[in-house]
């Protein structure tokens, strides 16, 4: 079924302009403070991790500083490990998941490798319970050169010095996906929007040009003691896109612009949390991304 008068800004089978961009932004409230939620967390964590900040973002009248948390001490013969919440800001669990596991786990990993956590990547949009940033672009279809969201342009330009090893990517997808986000991106770019399925549990994505099944597996295992794990819908597919393993599907990252495909780190994966589900709360989609970037460290370290 194809709906095509279905989103408030613009008209059917038109790509937006600079009028709908100002229609959709003028839409936008802030919803919760980046500074209390993220950048406080940050702050007290600097007494046992050296913080830096890779980038300012501003959109006046709001002015967002981009920090990311490192190993200390940092060790160059170690491999790196790099740690993403927050591309999408609406999506919770990827920032305070990646906030909790440098708060209670990333000490465990002290001299067997070096970690680079950027806990929120698009705060504007971390406020706003949104995906895109106020040009209504998408940073997580923005990870390339000259790239127009300059939430992305900020992090490659932190990553680019290291040779990372692992990236875990930590994203949810929620029942708002399907309500609001693709259909604004239906409309946005002048497209009919087909519904699709939510699917109930927690996934990876996995890179088309560079699997790592085995590497997959170990996370979905981890957070499989956490909470539940998606099934595959009526065709075979989540989210329209074929599983190859239990809770695995693949996705051509580098080709999407999608932020783990951003290295050429050898081993990289996308978590998929579903807040949503009745039979998850915020507190297990928290653990499960903590689960997950804990799983994913210790089976690269075991099969260096």
């Amino acid at each position: 079924m194809t709906i095509q008068n279905f989103y408030p800004i613009g008209s059917p089978g038109v790509a937006w302009g600079p009028a709908e961009t100002a229609a959709w932004l003028s839409r936008q409230s802030r919803q919760r403070s980046y500074e209390a939620d993220v950048l406080r967390a940050v702050d007290e964590l600097r007494s046992r991790f050296d913080v830096v900040e890779y980038g300012q973002l501003d959109y006046s009248p709001d002015h967002y500083p981009l920090v990311a948390i490192k190993s200390r001490p940092w060790r160059d013969e170690l491999p790196v490990a790099l740690v993403t919440g927050g591309v999408h800001g609406y999506e919770t669990s990827g920032v305070h998941g990646a906030l909790q596991f440098i708060e209670q786990h990333a000490s465990a990993y002290e001299g067997k490798i070096n970690l680079i956590v950027a806990p929120c990547v698009s705060p504007w949009a971390y406020e706003r319970i949104h995906r895109w940033n106020p040009q209504a672009v998408d940073p997580n279809r923005s990870f390339r050169q000259n790239s127009p969201a300059p939430e992305s342009a900020a992090l490659m330009g932190l990553v680019e010095p290291f040779d990372v090893l692992v990236h875990i990517d930590l994203h949810e997808t929620t029942d708002t996906d399907e309500t609001e986000f693709r259909p604004a991106l239906a409309a946005r770019n002048g497209m009919d929007f087909e519904p699709g399925t939510i699917p109930d549990g927690f996934y990876v994505v996995d890179d088309t040009e560079n699997p790592q099944p085995a590497f997959q597996q170990a996370i979905i295992a981890a957070v499989a003691k956490v909470t539940h794990i998606a099934p595959a819908d009526g065709k075979g597919q989540i989210i329209r896109s074929p599983v190859v393993a239990p809770g695995v599907i693949n996705y051509s990252l580098k080709k999407l612009g999608l932020c783990a495909g951003m290295t050429n780190a050898r081993y990289t994966t996308t978590t998929e949390v579903y807040p949503d589900s009745p039979r998850a709360t915020p507190e297990q989609c928290n653990a499960a991304q903590v689960a997950a970037v804990c799983a994913a460290l210790d089976f690269v370290l075991a099969h260096r």
